[in-house]
């Protein structure tokens, strides 16, 4: 399966698809799995929300926003990658109310159902930027009035002045769309797309950050 877009880092593919979650923990020196149930925690999620997981991956994320949702909760995950879907219906056969569907997030798409929420953990930095703007539109249109987009990627900061330490793997890592993305004011950006009341967590020497923005 060819890459959609050939430059990007988040169309995860092969081996590295097959091995995600292992290849996460390893790189992060086994700190990925408290972080990633951190921030999730911060989503703010009621017993009762429809959540919706743009690039869903494995099912690691909608198995921790699942601990939080009652018997009317849903998630709806949705990703493009074969090999990502099998391992995510694998992962989450045991929960109840958690739906798989294959579908790009670049196309303008239509769901049955508005959603409470959408989650995006490092999905939109790899686009280019006139490609996130229709993925943003995707979400917005697909959520209840008062929703909340929770993005979780790397937060603005100046590439060159960061430090040398973490430059260097930055720079080695990630592909050239998570440049620009570093550089953008994405509080205004979501602004113009209908958004506000914004809200921000950071870690990692505040270079990773998670904000939440609710649908006016």
């Amino acid at each position: 399966m060819s890459k959609i877009y050939p430059d990007s880092g988040v169309e995860v593919q092969g081996l590295v698809a097959r091995h995600y979650d292992l290849i996460m923990n390893v790189m992060s020196l086994g700190l990925y799995p408290k972080f990633i149930r951190s921030t999730v925690a911060k989503m703010g999620i009621q017993p009762k929300d429809c959540i919706l997981d743009l690039g869903c991956g494995t099912g690691r994320n909608t198995r921790l926003m699942h601990q939080h949702l009652n018997g009317d909760g849903h998630i709806l995950g949705l990703d493009i990658s074969p090999i990502m879907e099998k391992q995510y219906k694998k992962n989450c056969r045991d929960l109840p109310n958690v739906k798989f569907r294959h579908q790009r997030a670049d196309v303008p798409f239509s769901l049955d159902t508005p959603y409470d929420k959408a989650w995006m953990s490092f999905v939109l930095h790899g686009f280019p930027h006139e490609v996130r703007s229709q993925i943003i539109k995707n979400i917005y249109n697909n959520l209840k009035p008062g929703g909340i987009l929770c993005i979780l990627d790397f937060a603005e900061f100046s590439l060159a002045k960061m430090p040398i330490g973490y430059r260097l793997p930055f720079k080695a890592i990630e592909c050239k769309y998570a440049f620009d993305f570093i550089e953008r004011d994405w509080k205004n950006i979501l602004g113009t797309h209908g958004f506000e009341e914004f809200e921000e967590h950071f870690w990692f020497k505040n270079y990773v950050r998670l904000l939440l923005a609710k649908k006016k």
